[in-house]
């Protein structure tokens, strides 16, 4: 029943919510009430973004923020990832699915008062392609890859067209990342980088950064749909799970993320109101494959035995998360339901260690500090508990510790022989997922790993110019398949998305793709 429901997520509306992300909004207005009580929204998550320039970012944290300020061409219906219209009010694509041709919305500003128009759009995407666009551009080659070029037809009509056919490119355009659109203007006025000072489209306006502390947002008057029921959004960092629970309690925040499932009790015995779903993610332990030891395949697959993944997932997430054997969750299309290997034998993990001469291996591993939204507990507990695993084989790990945006850097350095990570579904495509094994995207970082197989490499591009379908299906299963037979990572769980919030606060949902529309939340 669940995997059904579930599946249901993907291709069409199922959850009734008002989140939408001020794109659909139409031509309502609202009000926040009694002008003279300002209405103000505070949510509390565990770090600071990475910035909030939706070109330069990659995680969670800032994506949060970003589809508050900004938004895309397109945008994911409420509790789906289907998309509609936003920026762009139609498209047409060519009979050779290379050609996509834009209608835009008219009357619409960015908040610095730049027109958005067929000029706007052209320079966001002409900035994430060659030859404009930067190393440290981590979703540009993700999302824009196919682009070979972008075209003004007249001031609100746009065609891009790629360089073959793409699947998954409808979908990329409604992404949190990369894909929205930020005022031409602001980015020439702050050197092509709004990570300080985000301009967009969207219900909310950037009011200040205070590092460490607080990210405030305020209601953008002049949006061009239903405009937002708050005031004033406040972004609060708070490291610690517990804290951020004692202060949803006590009524200094309204809404938390990041919930551990050690608070859950006494956040429901104190009234809280609890959102719990299941999630479009994957937390995941990788093996550095580019260098020794763990370019070794069969020393791969050791690890992988010696460690008890039913165990790990109900101590540390008691129910608030199912066990993963595959690098996507079950009910999306294209999911391997054939695999389950590496179930737990200390014994043939010891076995193999001895026939690789590895029996007194010693590893480093890195993790984070801060809760994710695959992993509510943090990394350290992680990899403390895999520590734990390993040391019964004979293996010594040693863990470093980072907060979230230095072990972001030490990734992108290739520090660690074990990493632990994770990956919040961006738009509900196999593609989405699968991507993290690319080589392209070793040097985004997106592929963790490092890891190098032109056979997956092939199927990838396979499978994007493939229609959707059972032959598409297959394609994921097949690259499913090989990764697991290499053990490139180490799948551990599926978490539910969670957050909690005051029953004071209405409205309040988390997309499936782990974001927050604050646009109609009010309390």
């Amino acid at each position: 029943m669940k995997r059904r429901v579930l599946a249901l997520l993907i291709t069409s509306m199922v959850i009734t919510t008002t989140l939408l992300a001020g794109c659909g909004g139409g031509d309502k207005q609202t009000t926040s009430g009694n002008a003279s009580a300002p209405k103000t929204l505070i949510y509390a998550q565990g770090s600071d973004p990475r910035g909030l320039d939706p070109a330069y970012v990659d995680d969670g944290e800032s994506a949060k923020i970003i589809v508050n300020v900004y938004e895309g061409l397109l945008q994911y219906k409420e509790g789906s990832t289907e998309v509609e219209p936003c920026l762009a009010t139609e498209w047409k694509i060519s009979d050779d699915g290379k050609e996509y041709t834009f209608k835009l919305r008219q009357g619409v500003k960015f908040h610095d008062g730049t027109p958005f128009n067929a000029d706007a759009v052209k320079f966001n995407i002409d900035r994430q392609i060659p030859p404009q666009a930067k190393d440290d551009m981590p979703y540009a080659s993700f999302t824009f890859a196919p682009v070979e070029k972008v075209e003004k037809v007249d001031e609100y009509t746009v065609k891009v067209t790629l360089k073959e056919p793409y699947t998954p490119f409808l979908a990329n355009l409604a992404m949190s990342l990369a894909a929205p659109m930020a005022s031409p203007d602001a980015i020439k006025k702050n050197n092509g980088n709004l990570n300080e000072n985000p301009v967009g489209t969207g219900p909310f306006k950037f009011v200040s950064w205070k590092k460490g502390e607080a990210v405030t947002l305020e209601k953008n008057i002049e949006y061009w749909g239903e405009k937002a029921k708050s005031d004033k959004v406040v972004f609060k960092f708070t490291k610690e799970n517990s804290v951020r629970a004692s202060e949803l309690m006590t009524g200094s925040v309204d809404i938390i993320d990041g919930v551990d499932p050690n608070d859950i009790k006494k956040l429901t015995d104190s009234k809280m109101e609890l959102f719990n779903e299941q999630g479009m993610n994957i937390n995941y332990m990788a093996f550095n494959t580019s260098r020794a030891p763990f370019n070794d395949v069969k020393l791969r697959q050791a690890i992988s035995y010696a460690i008890d993944r039913e165990e790990l997932v109900k101590y540390l997430y008691q129910g608030f998360a199912d066990v993963a054997y595959t690098p996507m969750p079950s009910f999306m299309p294209g999911f391997n339901d054939k695999l389950k290997s590496y179930q737990y034998n200390p014994e043939k993990a010891k076995e193999l260690l001895k026939a690789a001469g590895k029996e007194n291996l010693q590893v480093k591993m890195i993790t984070y500090s801060n809760p994710r939204p695959y992993n509510p507990v943090n990394g350290q507990k992680l990899a403390e508990a895999i520590q734990n695993y390993l040391s019964k084989v004979g293996i010594k790990a040693t863990i470093d510790v980072y907060p979230w945006k230095e072990y972001k850097e030490k990734i992108a350095q290739g520090e660690g022989d074990i990493l632990f990570y994770g990956w919040n579904g961006d738009n509900g495509d196999a593609d989405n997922f699968l991507s993290l094994f690319d080589s392209k995207e070793i040097k985004s970082t997106l592929n963790a790993a490092r890891y190098n197989n032109p056979k997956v490499d092939e199927l990838l591009i396979k499978g994007r110019k493939t229609p959707n379908g059972e032959e598409r299906n297959n394609i994921y299963k097949e690259i499913q398949k090989i990764v697991d037979e290499e053990a490139v990572w180490l799948p551990i769980s599926y978490a539910k998305s969670i957050a909690a919030y005051s029953s004071k606060v209405k409205n309040f949902e988390l997309h499936p793709t782990g974001v927050v529309f604050l646009k109609d939340v009010e309390k």
